[in-house]
């Protein structure tokens, strides 16, 4: 609404939404008789993003309820290794506002976006993956983000609805921890756009799988289908040997044994290769430089086993 009286509050439930006025958030706020009284439904930006998103065949969730288990560099990675077919047309969007580390993995840090008469243009890394984050609008890379949630599920709403995108075999958004406001976001922008699925990042120890456990709740409870469970940094495989060693024991029975006790697929285990994050760091592509590795050979696996469902499924609205 363009006539509210004071900036949204943080945990408005959304001016044009059902409980608008009415929410336990809503006491106090100068809206509160403003909303109450407007005109409510759904959000006019789910169809204009639906429009957007129309040449995107599939998008894909990366998600894991805790933080630190590599979700950007899986995203990262999926996204350099569906690019190695020059055929496919792959997006990489990166919606942790907070801590947007996607840039300087891919190489494209201190890059900026570019308006063209269709909207924002994204930053390529090739001419078949293109990129969007937050990233690119921060004149330092050292400035903290401190947005409150209107203003970030604002950002995501403009990344998927303003960036011309073009046509796309895949769009992998890579998100920040937990079940909060851009996870959301991202459910209820692409309601009518459909979602492919999710694929869940976590390492081996019961501390993650706890976190996970909450993020498969959340994927049930949103509609989110989940195309299936991630063990990463599985083990230690040195670079020189190729030798393994176990950094995280799997006390409870690491991501497979989640998978079973959830009943969803567990796509795979990627070893713990210093070269990821070395190559993470220096915005170098591991997927390309590194073949030889075991992580290699077991992203291809979990590849593979993605590639093969999105071939298999009809992108769904969420609920």
């Amino acid at each position: 609404m363009s006539h509210l009286a004071a900036p949204e509050p943080e945990h408005c439930p959304g001016p044009e939404t059902e409980n608008a006025g009415k929410a336990s958030a809503c006491d106090g706020c100068p809206n509160q008789s403003i909303c109450a009284t407007g005109p409510t439904g759904p959000d006019p930006a789910v169809a204009a993003i639906a429009a957007r998103l129309t040449g995107v065949k599939h998008k894909i969730l990366v998600l894991s309820g805790k933080g630190g288990v590599g979700k950007s560099t899986f995203s990262s990675n999926l996204s350099l290794f569906l690019s190695q077919d020059l055929d496919t047309q792959v997006g990489l969007l990166d919606i942790d506002i907070c801590g947007p580390s996607v840039p300087k993995m891919v190489g494209l840090e201190g890059e900026q976006i570019r308006q063209s008469s269709s909207g924002w243009a994204p930053v390529y890394v090739s001419d078949n993956l293109a990129v969007m984050s937050i990233g690119f609008l921060m004149a330092n890379q050292n400035d903290a983000v401190i947005w409150k949630g209107p203003k970030k599920n604002g950002m995501i709403k403009q990344f998927l609805k303003d960036v011309d995108w073009g046509d796309l075999d895949f769009l992998v958004v890579d998100t920040p921890p937990g079940t909060s406001d851009e996870h959301l976001s991202i459910v209820q922008y692409l309601k009518d756009a459909g979602i492919t699925g999710a694929v869940l990042i976590t390492t081996p120890q019961e501390v993650a799988l706890q976190d996970v456990r909450r993020e498969i709740d959340f994927c049930r409870k949103v509609g989110v289908p989940m195309i299936g469970l991630v063990e990463n940094m599985s083990a230690f495989v040195c670079p020189k040997c190729n030798g393994e060693s176990v950094i995280f024991p799997p006390t409870t029975g690491g991501a497979e044994g989640l998978a079973r006790e959830q009943k969803i697929p567990f796509l795979g285990a990627i070893p713990l290769d210093p070269r990821i994050g070395i190559s993470g760091d220096a915005g170098e592509s591991f997927v390309d430089l590194y073949q030889d590795s075991p992580a290699y050979a077991a992203y291809v696996k979990v590849i593979s086993a993605i590639t093969k469902y999105c071939k298999e499924t009809v992108p769904v609205p969420s609920v």
